[in-house]
């Protein structure tokens, strides 16, 4: 009875899981409309954010796995955070297909470190870009010293980018240092003093040749794609709402991981209560959800998270106290999905992750199992202790008979003292409460947290009243 009830109780997590994440939107538009040659419009308008951050990751990573000819961003922003504008170009950085900016309108601040990311940039006729000085969250200026260890970290970072891309990296550096001065021969394009900002003539002004920074002028995407011979079908991906929600899940992690292992831990220590064995289906549905729609995880390592559920479930139902093959290979499979499910691989990495890649998810992963430790460590010394977790616990089906644990007289009516040191043998499965006999007596009782199968003989560590605490004979 008890082996069916955790099982059946496990077919009901299981339900709930694949029931949440039957919800799941599609991981973007992307994968129904990106056909191999399409040109690909990502918008990217409003304030650089970690959910702008998600939504560029997986849209780029969606464009070069199905064979897009380009990728242009339809930038149109003040600026933003600095973290996630870095965060923006190591990816930009990273695409093998063609990029273009279409700076429509505006790329200031943190806007115009991600144009210079891209192979090429257009610009609207009325529209600027640079303007990258770092400031604080309110908008004033940094402390001194700090500002400078910014702007020379962030230099750098800009030079590079602009130099991987084919543009003027002093450009790059005037957009955020006043006191760089910009010299194309002996041409001083900007004297320091002053942030730089270009308008589209003066960024699409060609000196020696080569223009400043634009590639041309193009009165929209369509026009844009006319002068960079682009002929493939325009398809334009927009942010969804589920973008901020995939940012916080993803940076809670760790605490939905640690809330599926003690749900489902609870969910195994008292059998009666099917609260926490939703609580852990919500919080491992989440999990797996965030990272499918920030673009980290696809169905397929949901589905070995099944599979390692389905094998844990075969222990369950077949193998019980006998083998333990079936639960460790499903545990292995639900650890390695969850691992794999947070790895950020882009198109063209070898299969197996590097060490770089494994890094954030095995801190992530292992903050969630001490924690669990930890917590479940005192769950299992004091949970038995309390009234909440006993009106559970003795539900499940026990053999009939005299309890001696019954109510405080029937205990005291007894002929037969219950006291530490006491033998007796278990009657149910003990996990960690059932019945145990005692000579001709059938005693409620309750473990210090192990399982002990029937027919095992056990020994009296504590009888306090109405509570006998046992532990597993050693013969």
């Amino acid at each position: 009875m008890a082996t069916y009830a955790t099982a059946k109780t496990m077919k009901t997590l299981l339900s709930i899981l694949v029931a949440i994440l039957s919800f799941a939107p599609p991981l973007t538009q992307a994968r129904e409309v990106i056909h191999k040659g399409d040109v690909v419009v990502v918008e990217m308008h409003g304030e650089i954010s970690p959910s702008m951050f998600l939504f560029i990751r997986r849209t780029t990573k969606e464009a070069e796995t199905r064979g897009a000819s380009a990728i242009i961003f339809d930038i149109n922003t003040y600026g933003g955070r600095l973290d996630s504008a870095e965060q923006i170009t190591n990816v930009l950085n990273r695409v093998n297909v063609p990029t273009y900016s279409f700076i429509n309108t505006n790329a200031g601040s943190a806007g115009a470190l991600i144009a210079l990311a891209t192979k090429h940039i257009y610009m609207a006729p009325v529209s600027a870009i640079g303007a990258a000085a770092p400031v604080l969250s309110t908008g004033q200026d940094l402390p001194v010293t700090m500002k400078e260890k910014t702007i020379s970290y962030w230099s750098a970072l800009v030079r590079g980018s602009a130099i991987k891309n084919g543009h003027n990296p002093d450009i790059g550096e005037a957009f955020m240092d006043k006191e760089k001065e910009v010299k194309i021969g002996d041409r001083v394009v900007h004297k320091k003093g002053t942030l730089l900002t270009l308008n589209a003539q003066e960024a699409a002004e060609k000196i020696n040749g080569k223009p400043l920074l634009a590639d041309g002028i193009a009165e929209s995407i369509v026009d844009l794609t006319k002068k960079a011979g682009l002929n493939g079908n325009i398809t334009a991906l927009e942010p969804t709402g589920f973008e901020r929600l995939a940012f916080w899940i993803t940076a809670l992690a760790p605490l939905l991981l640690l809330g599926g292992i003690i749900g489902a831990y609870l969910e195994f220590k008292i059998p009666g209560a099917s609260l926490p064995g939703i609580i852990a289906a919500i919080c491992f549905a989440l999990f797996f959800l965030g990272h499918y729609l920030a673009g980290l995880a696809g169905w397929e390592v949901v589905a070995i998270f099944f599979l390692g559920v389905a094998l844990v479930l075969i222990e369950i139902l077949f193998f019980a106290h006998s083998t333990i093959v079936f639960g460790v290979a499903g545990i292995f499979l639900m650890l390695a999905a969850i691992v794999w499910a947070m790895v950020d691989r882009y198109p063209g990495e070898t299969f197996f992750p590097s060490g770089r890649m494994l890094a954030l998810p095995l801190v992530n992963l292992s903050i969630a199992l001490i924690a669990a430790a930890i917590v479940i460590g005192i769950l299992a010394r004091y949970l038995p202790r309390t009234s909440f977790y006993r009106r559970f616990a003795l539900v499940t089906s026990n053999p009939s008979g005299t309890s001696m644990a019954a109510s405080g007289r029937e205990f005291a009516a007894t002929a037969i003292p219950i006291s530490a040191g006491m033998r007796g043998i278990a009657m149910s499965i003990l996990r960690p409460s059932g019945k145990a006999r005692f000579a001709d007596h059938i005693v409620d009782v309750i473990t210090q947290g192990e399982f002990i199968a029937p027919e095992t003989p056990i020994t009296v560590v504590q009888a306090d009243g109405m509570r006998v605490v046992v532990k597993a004979s050693a013969s």
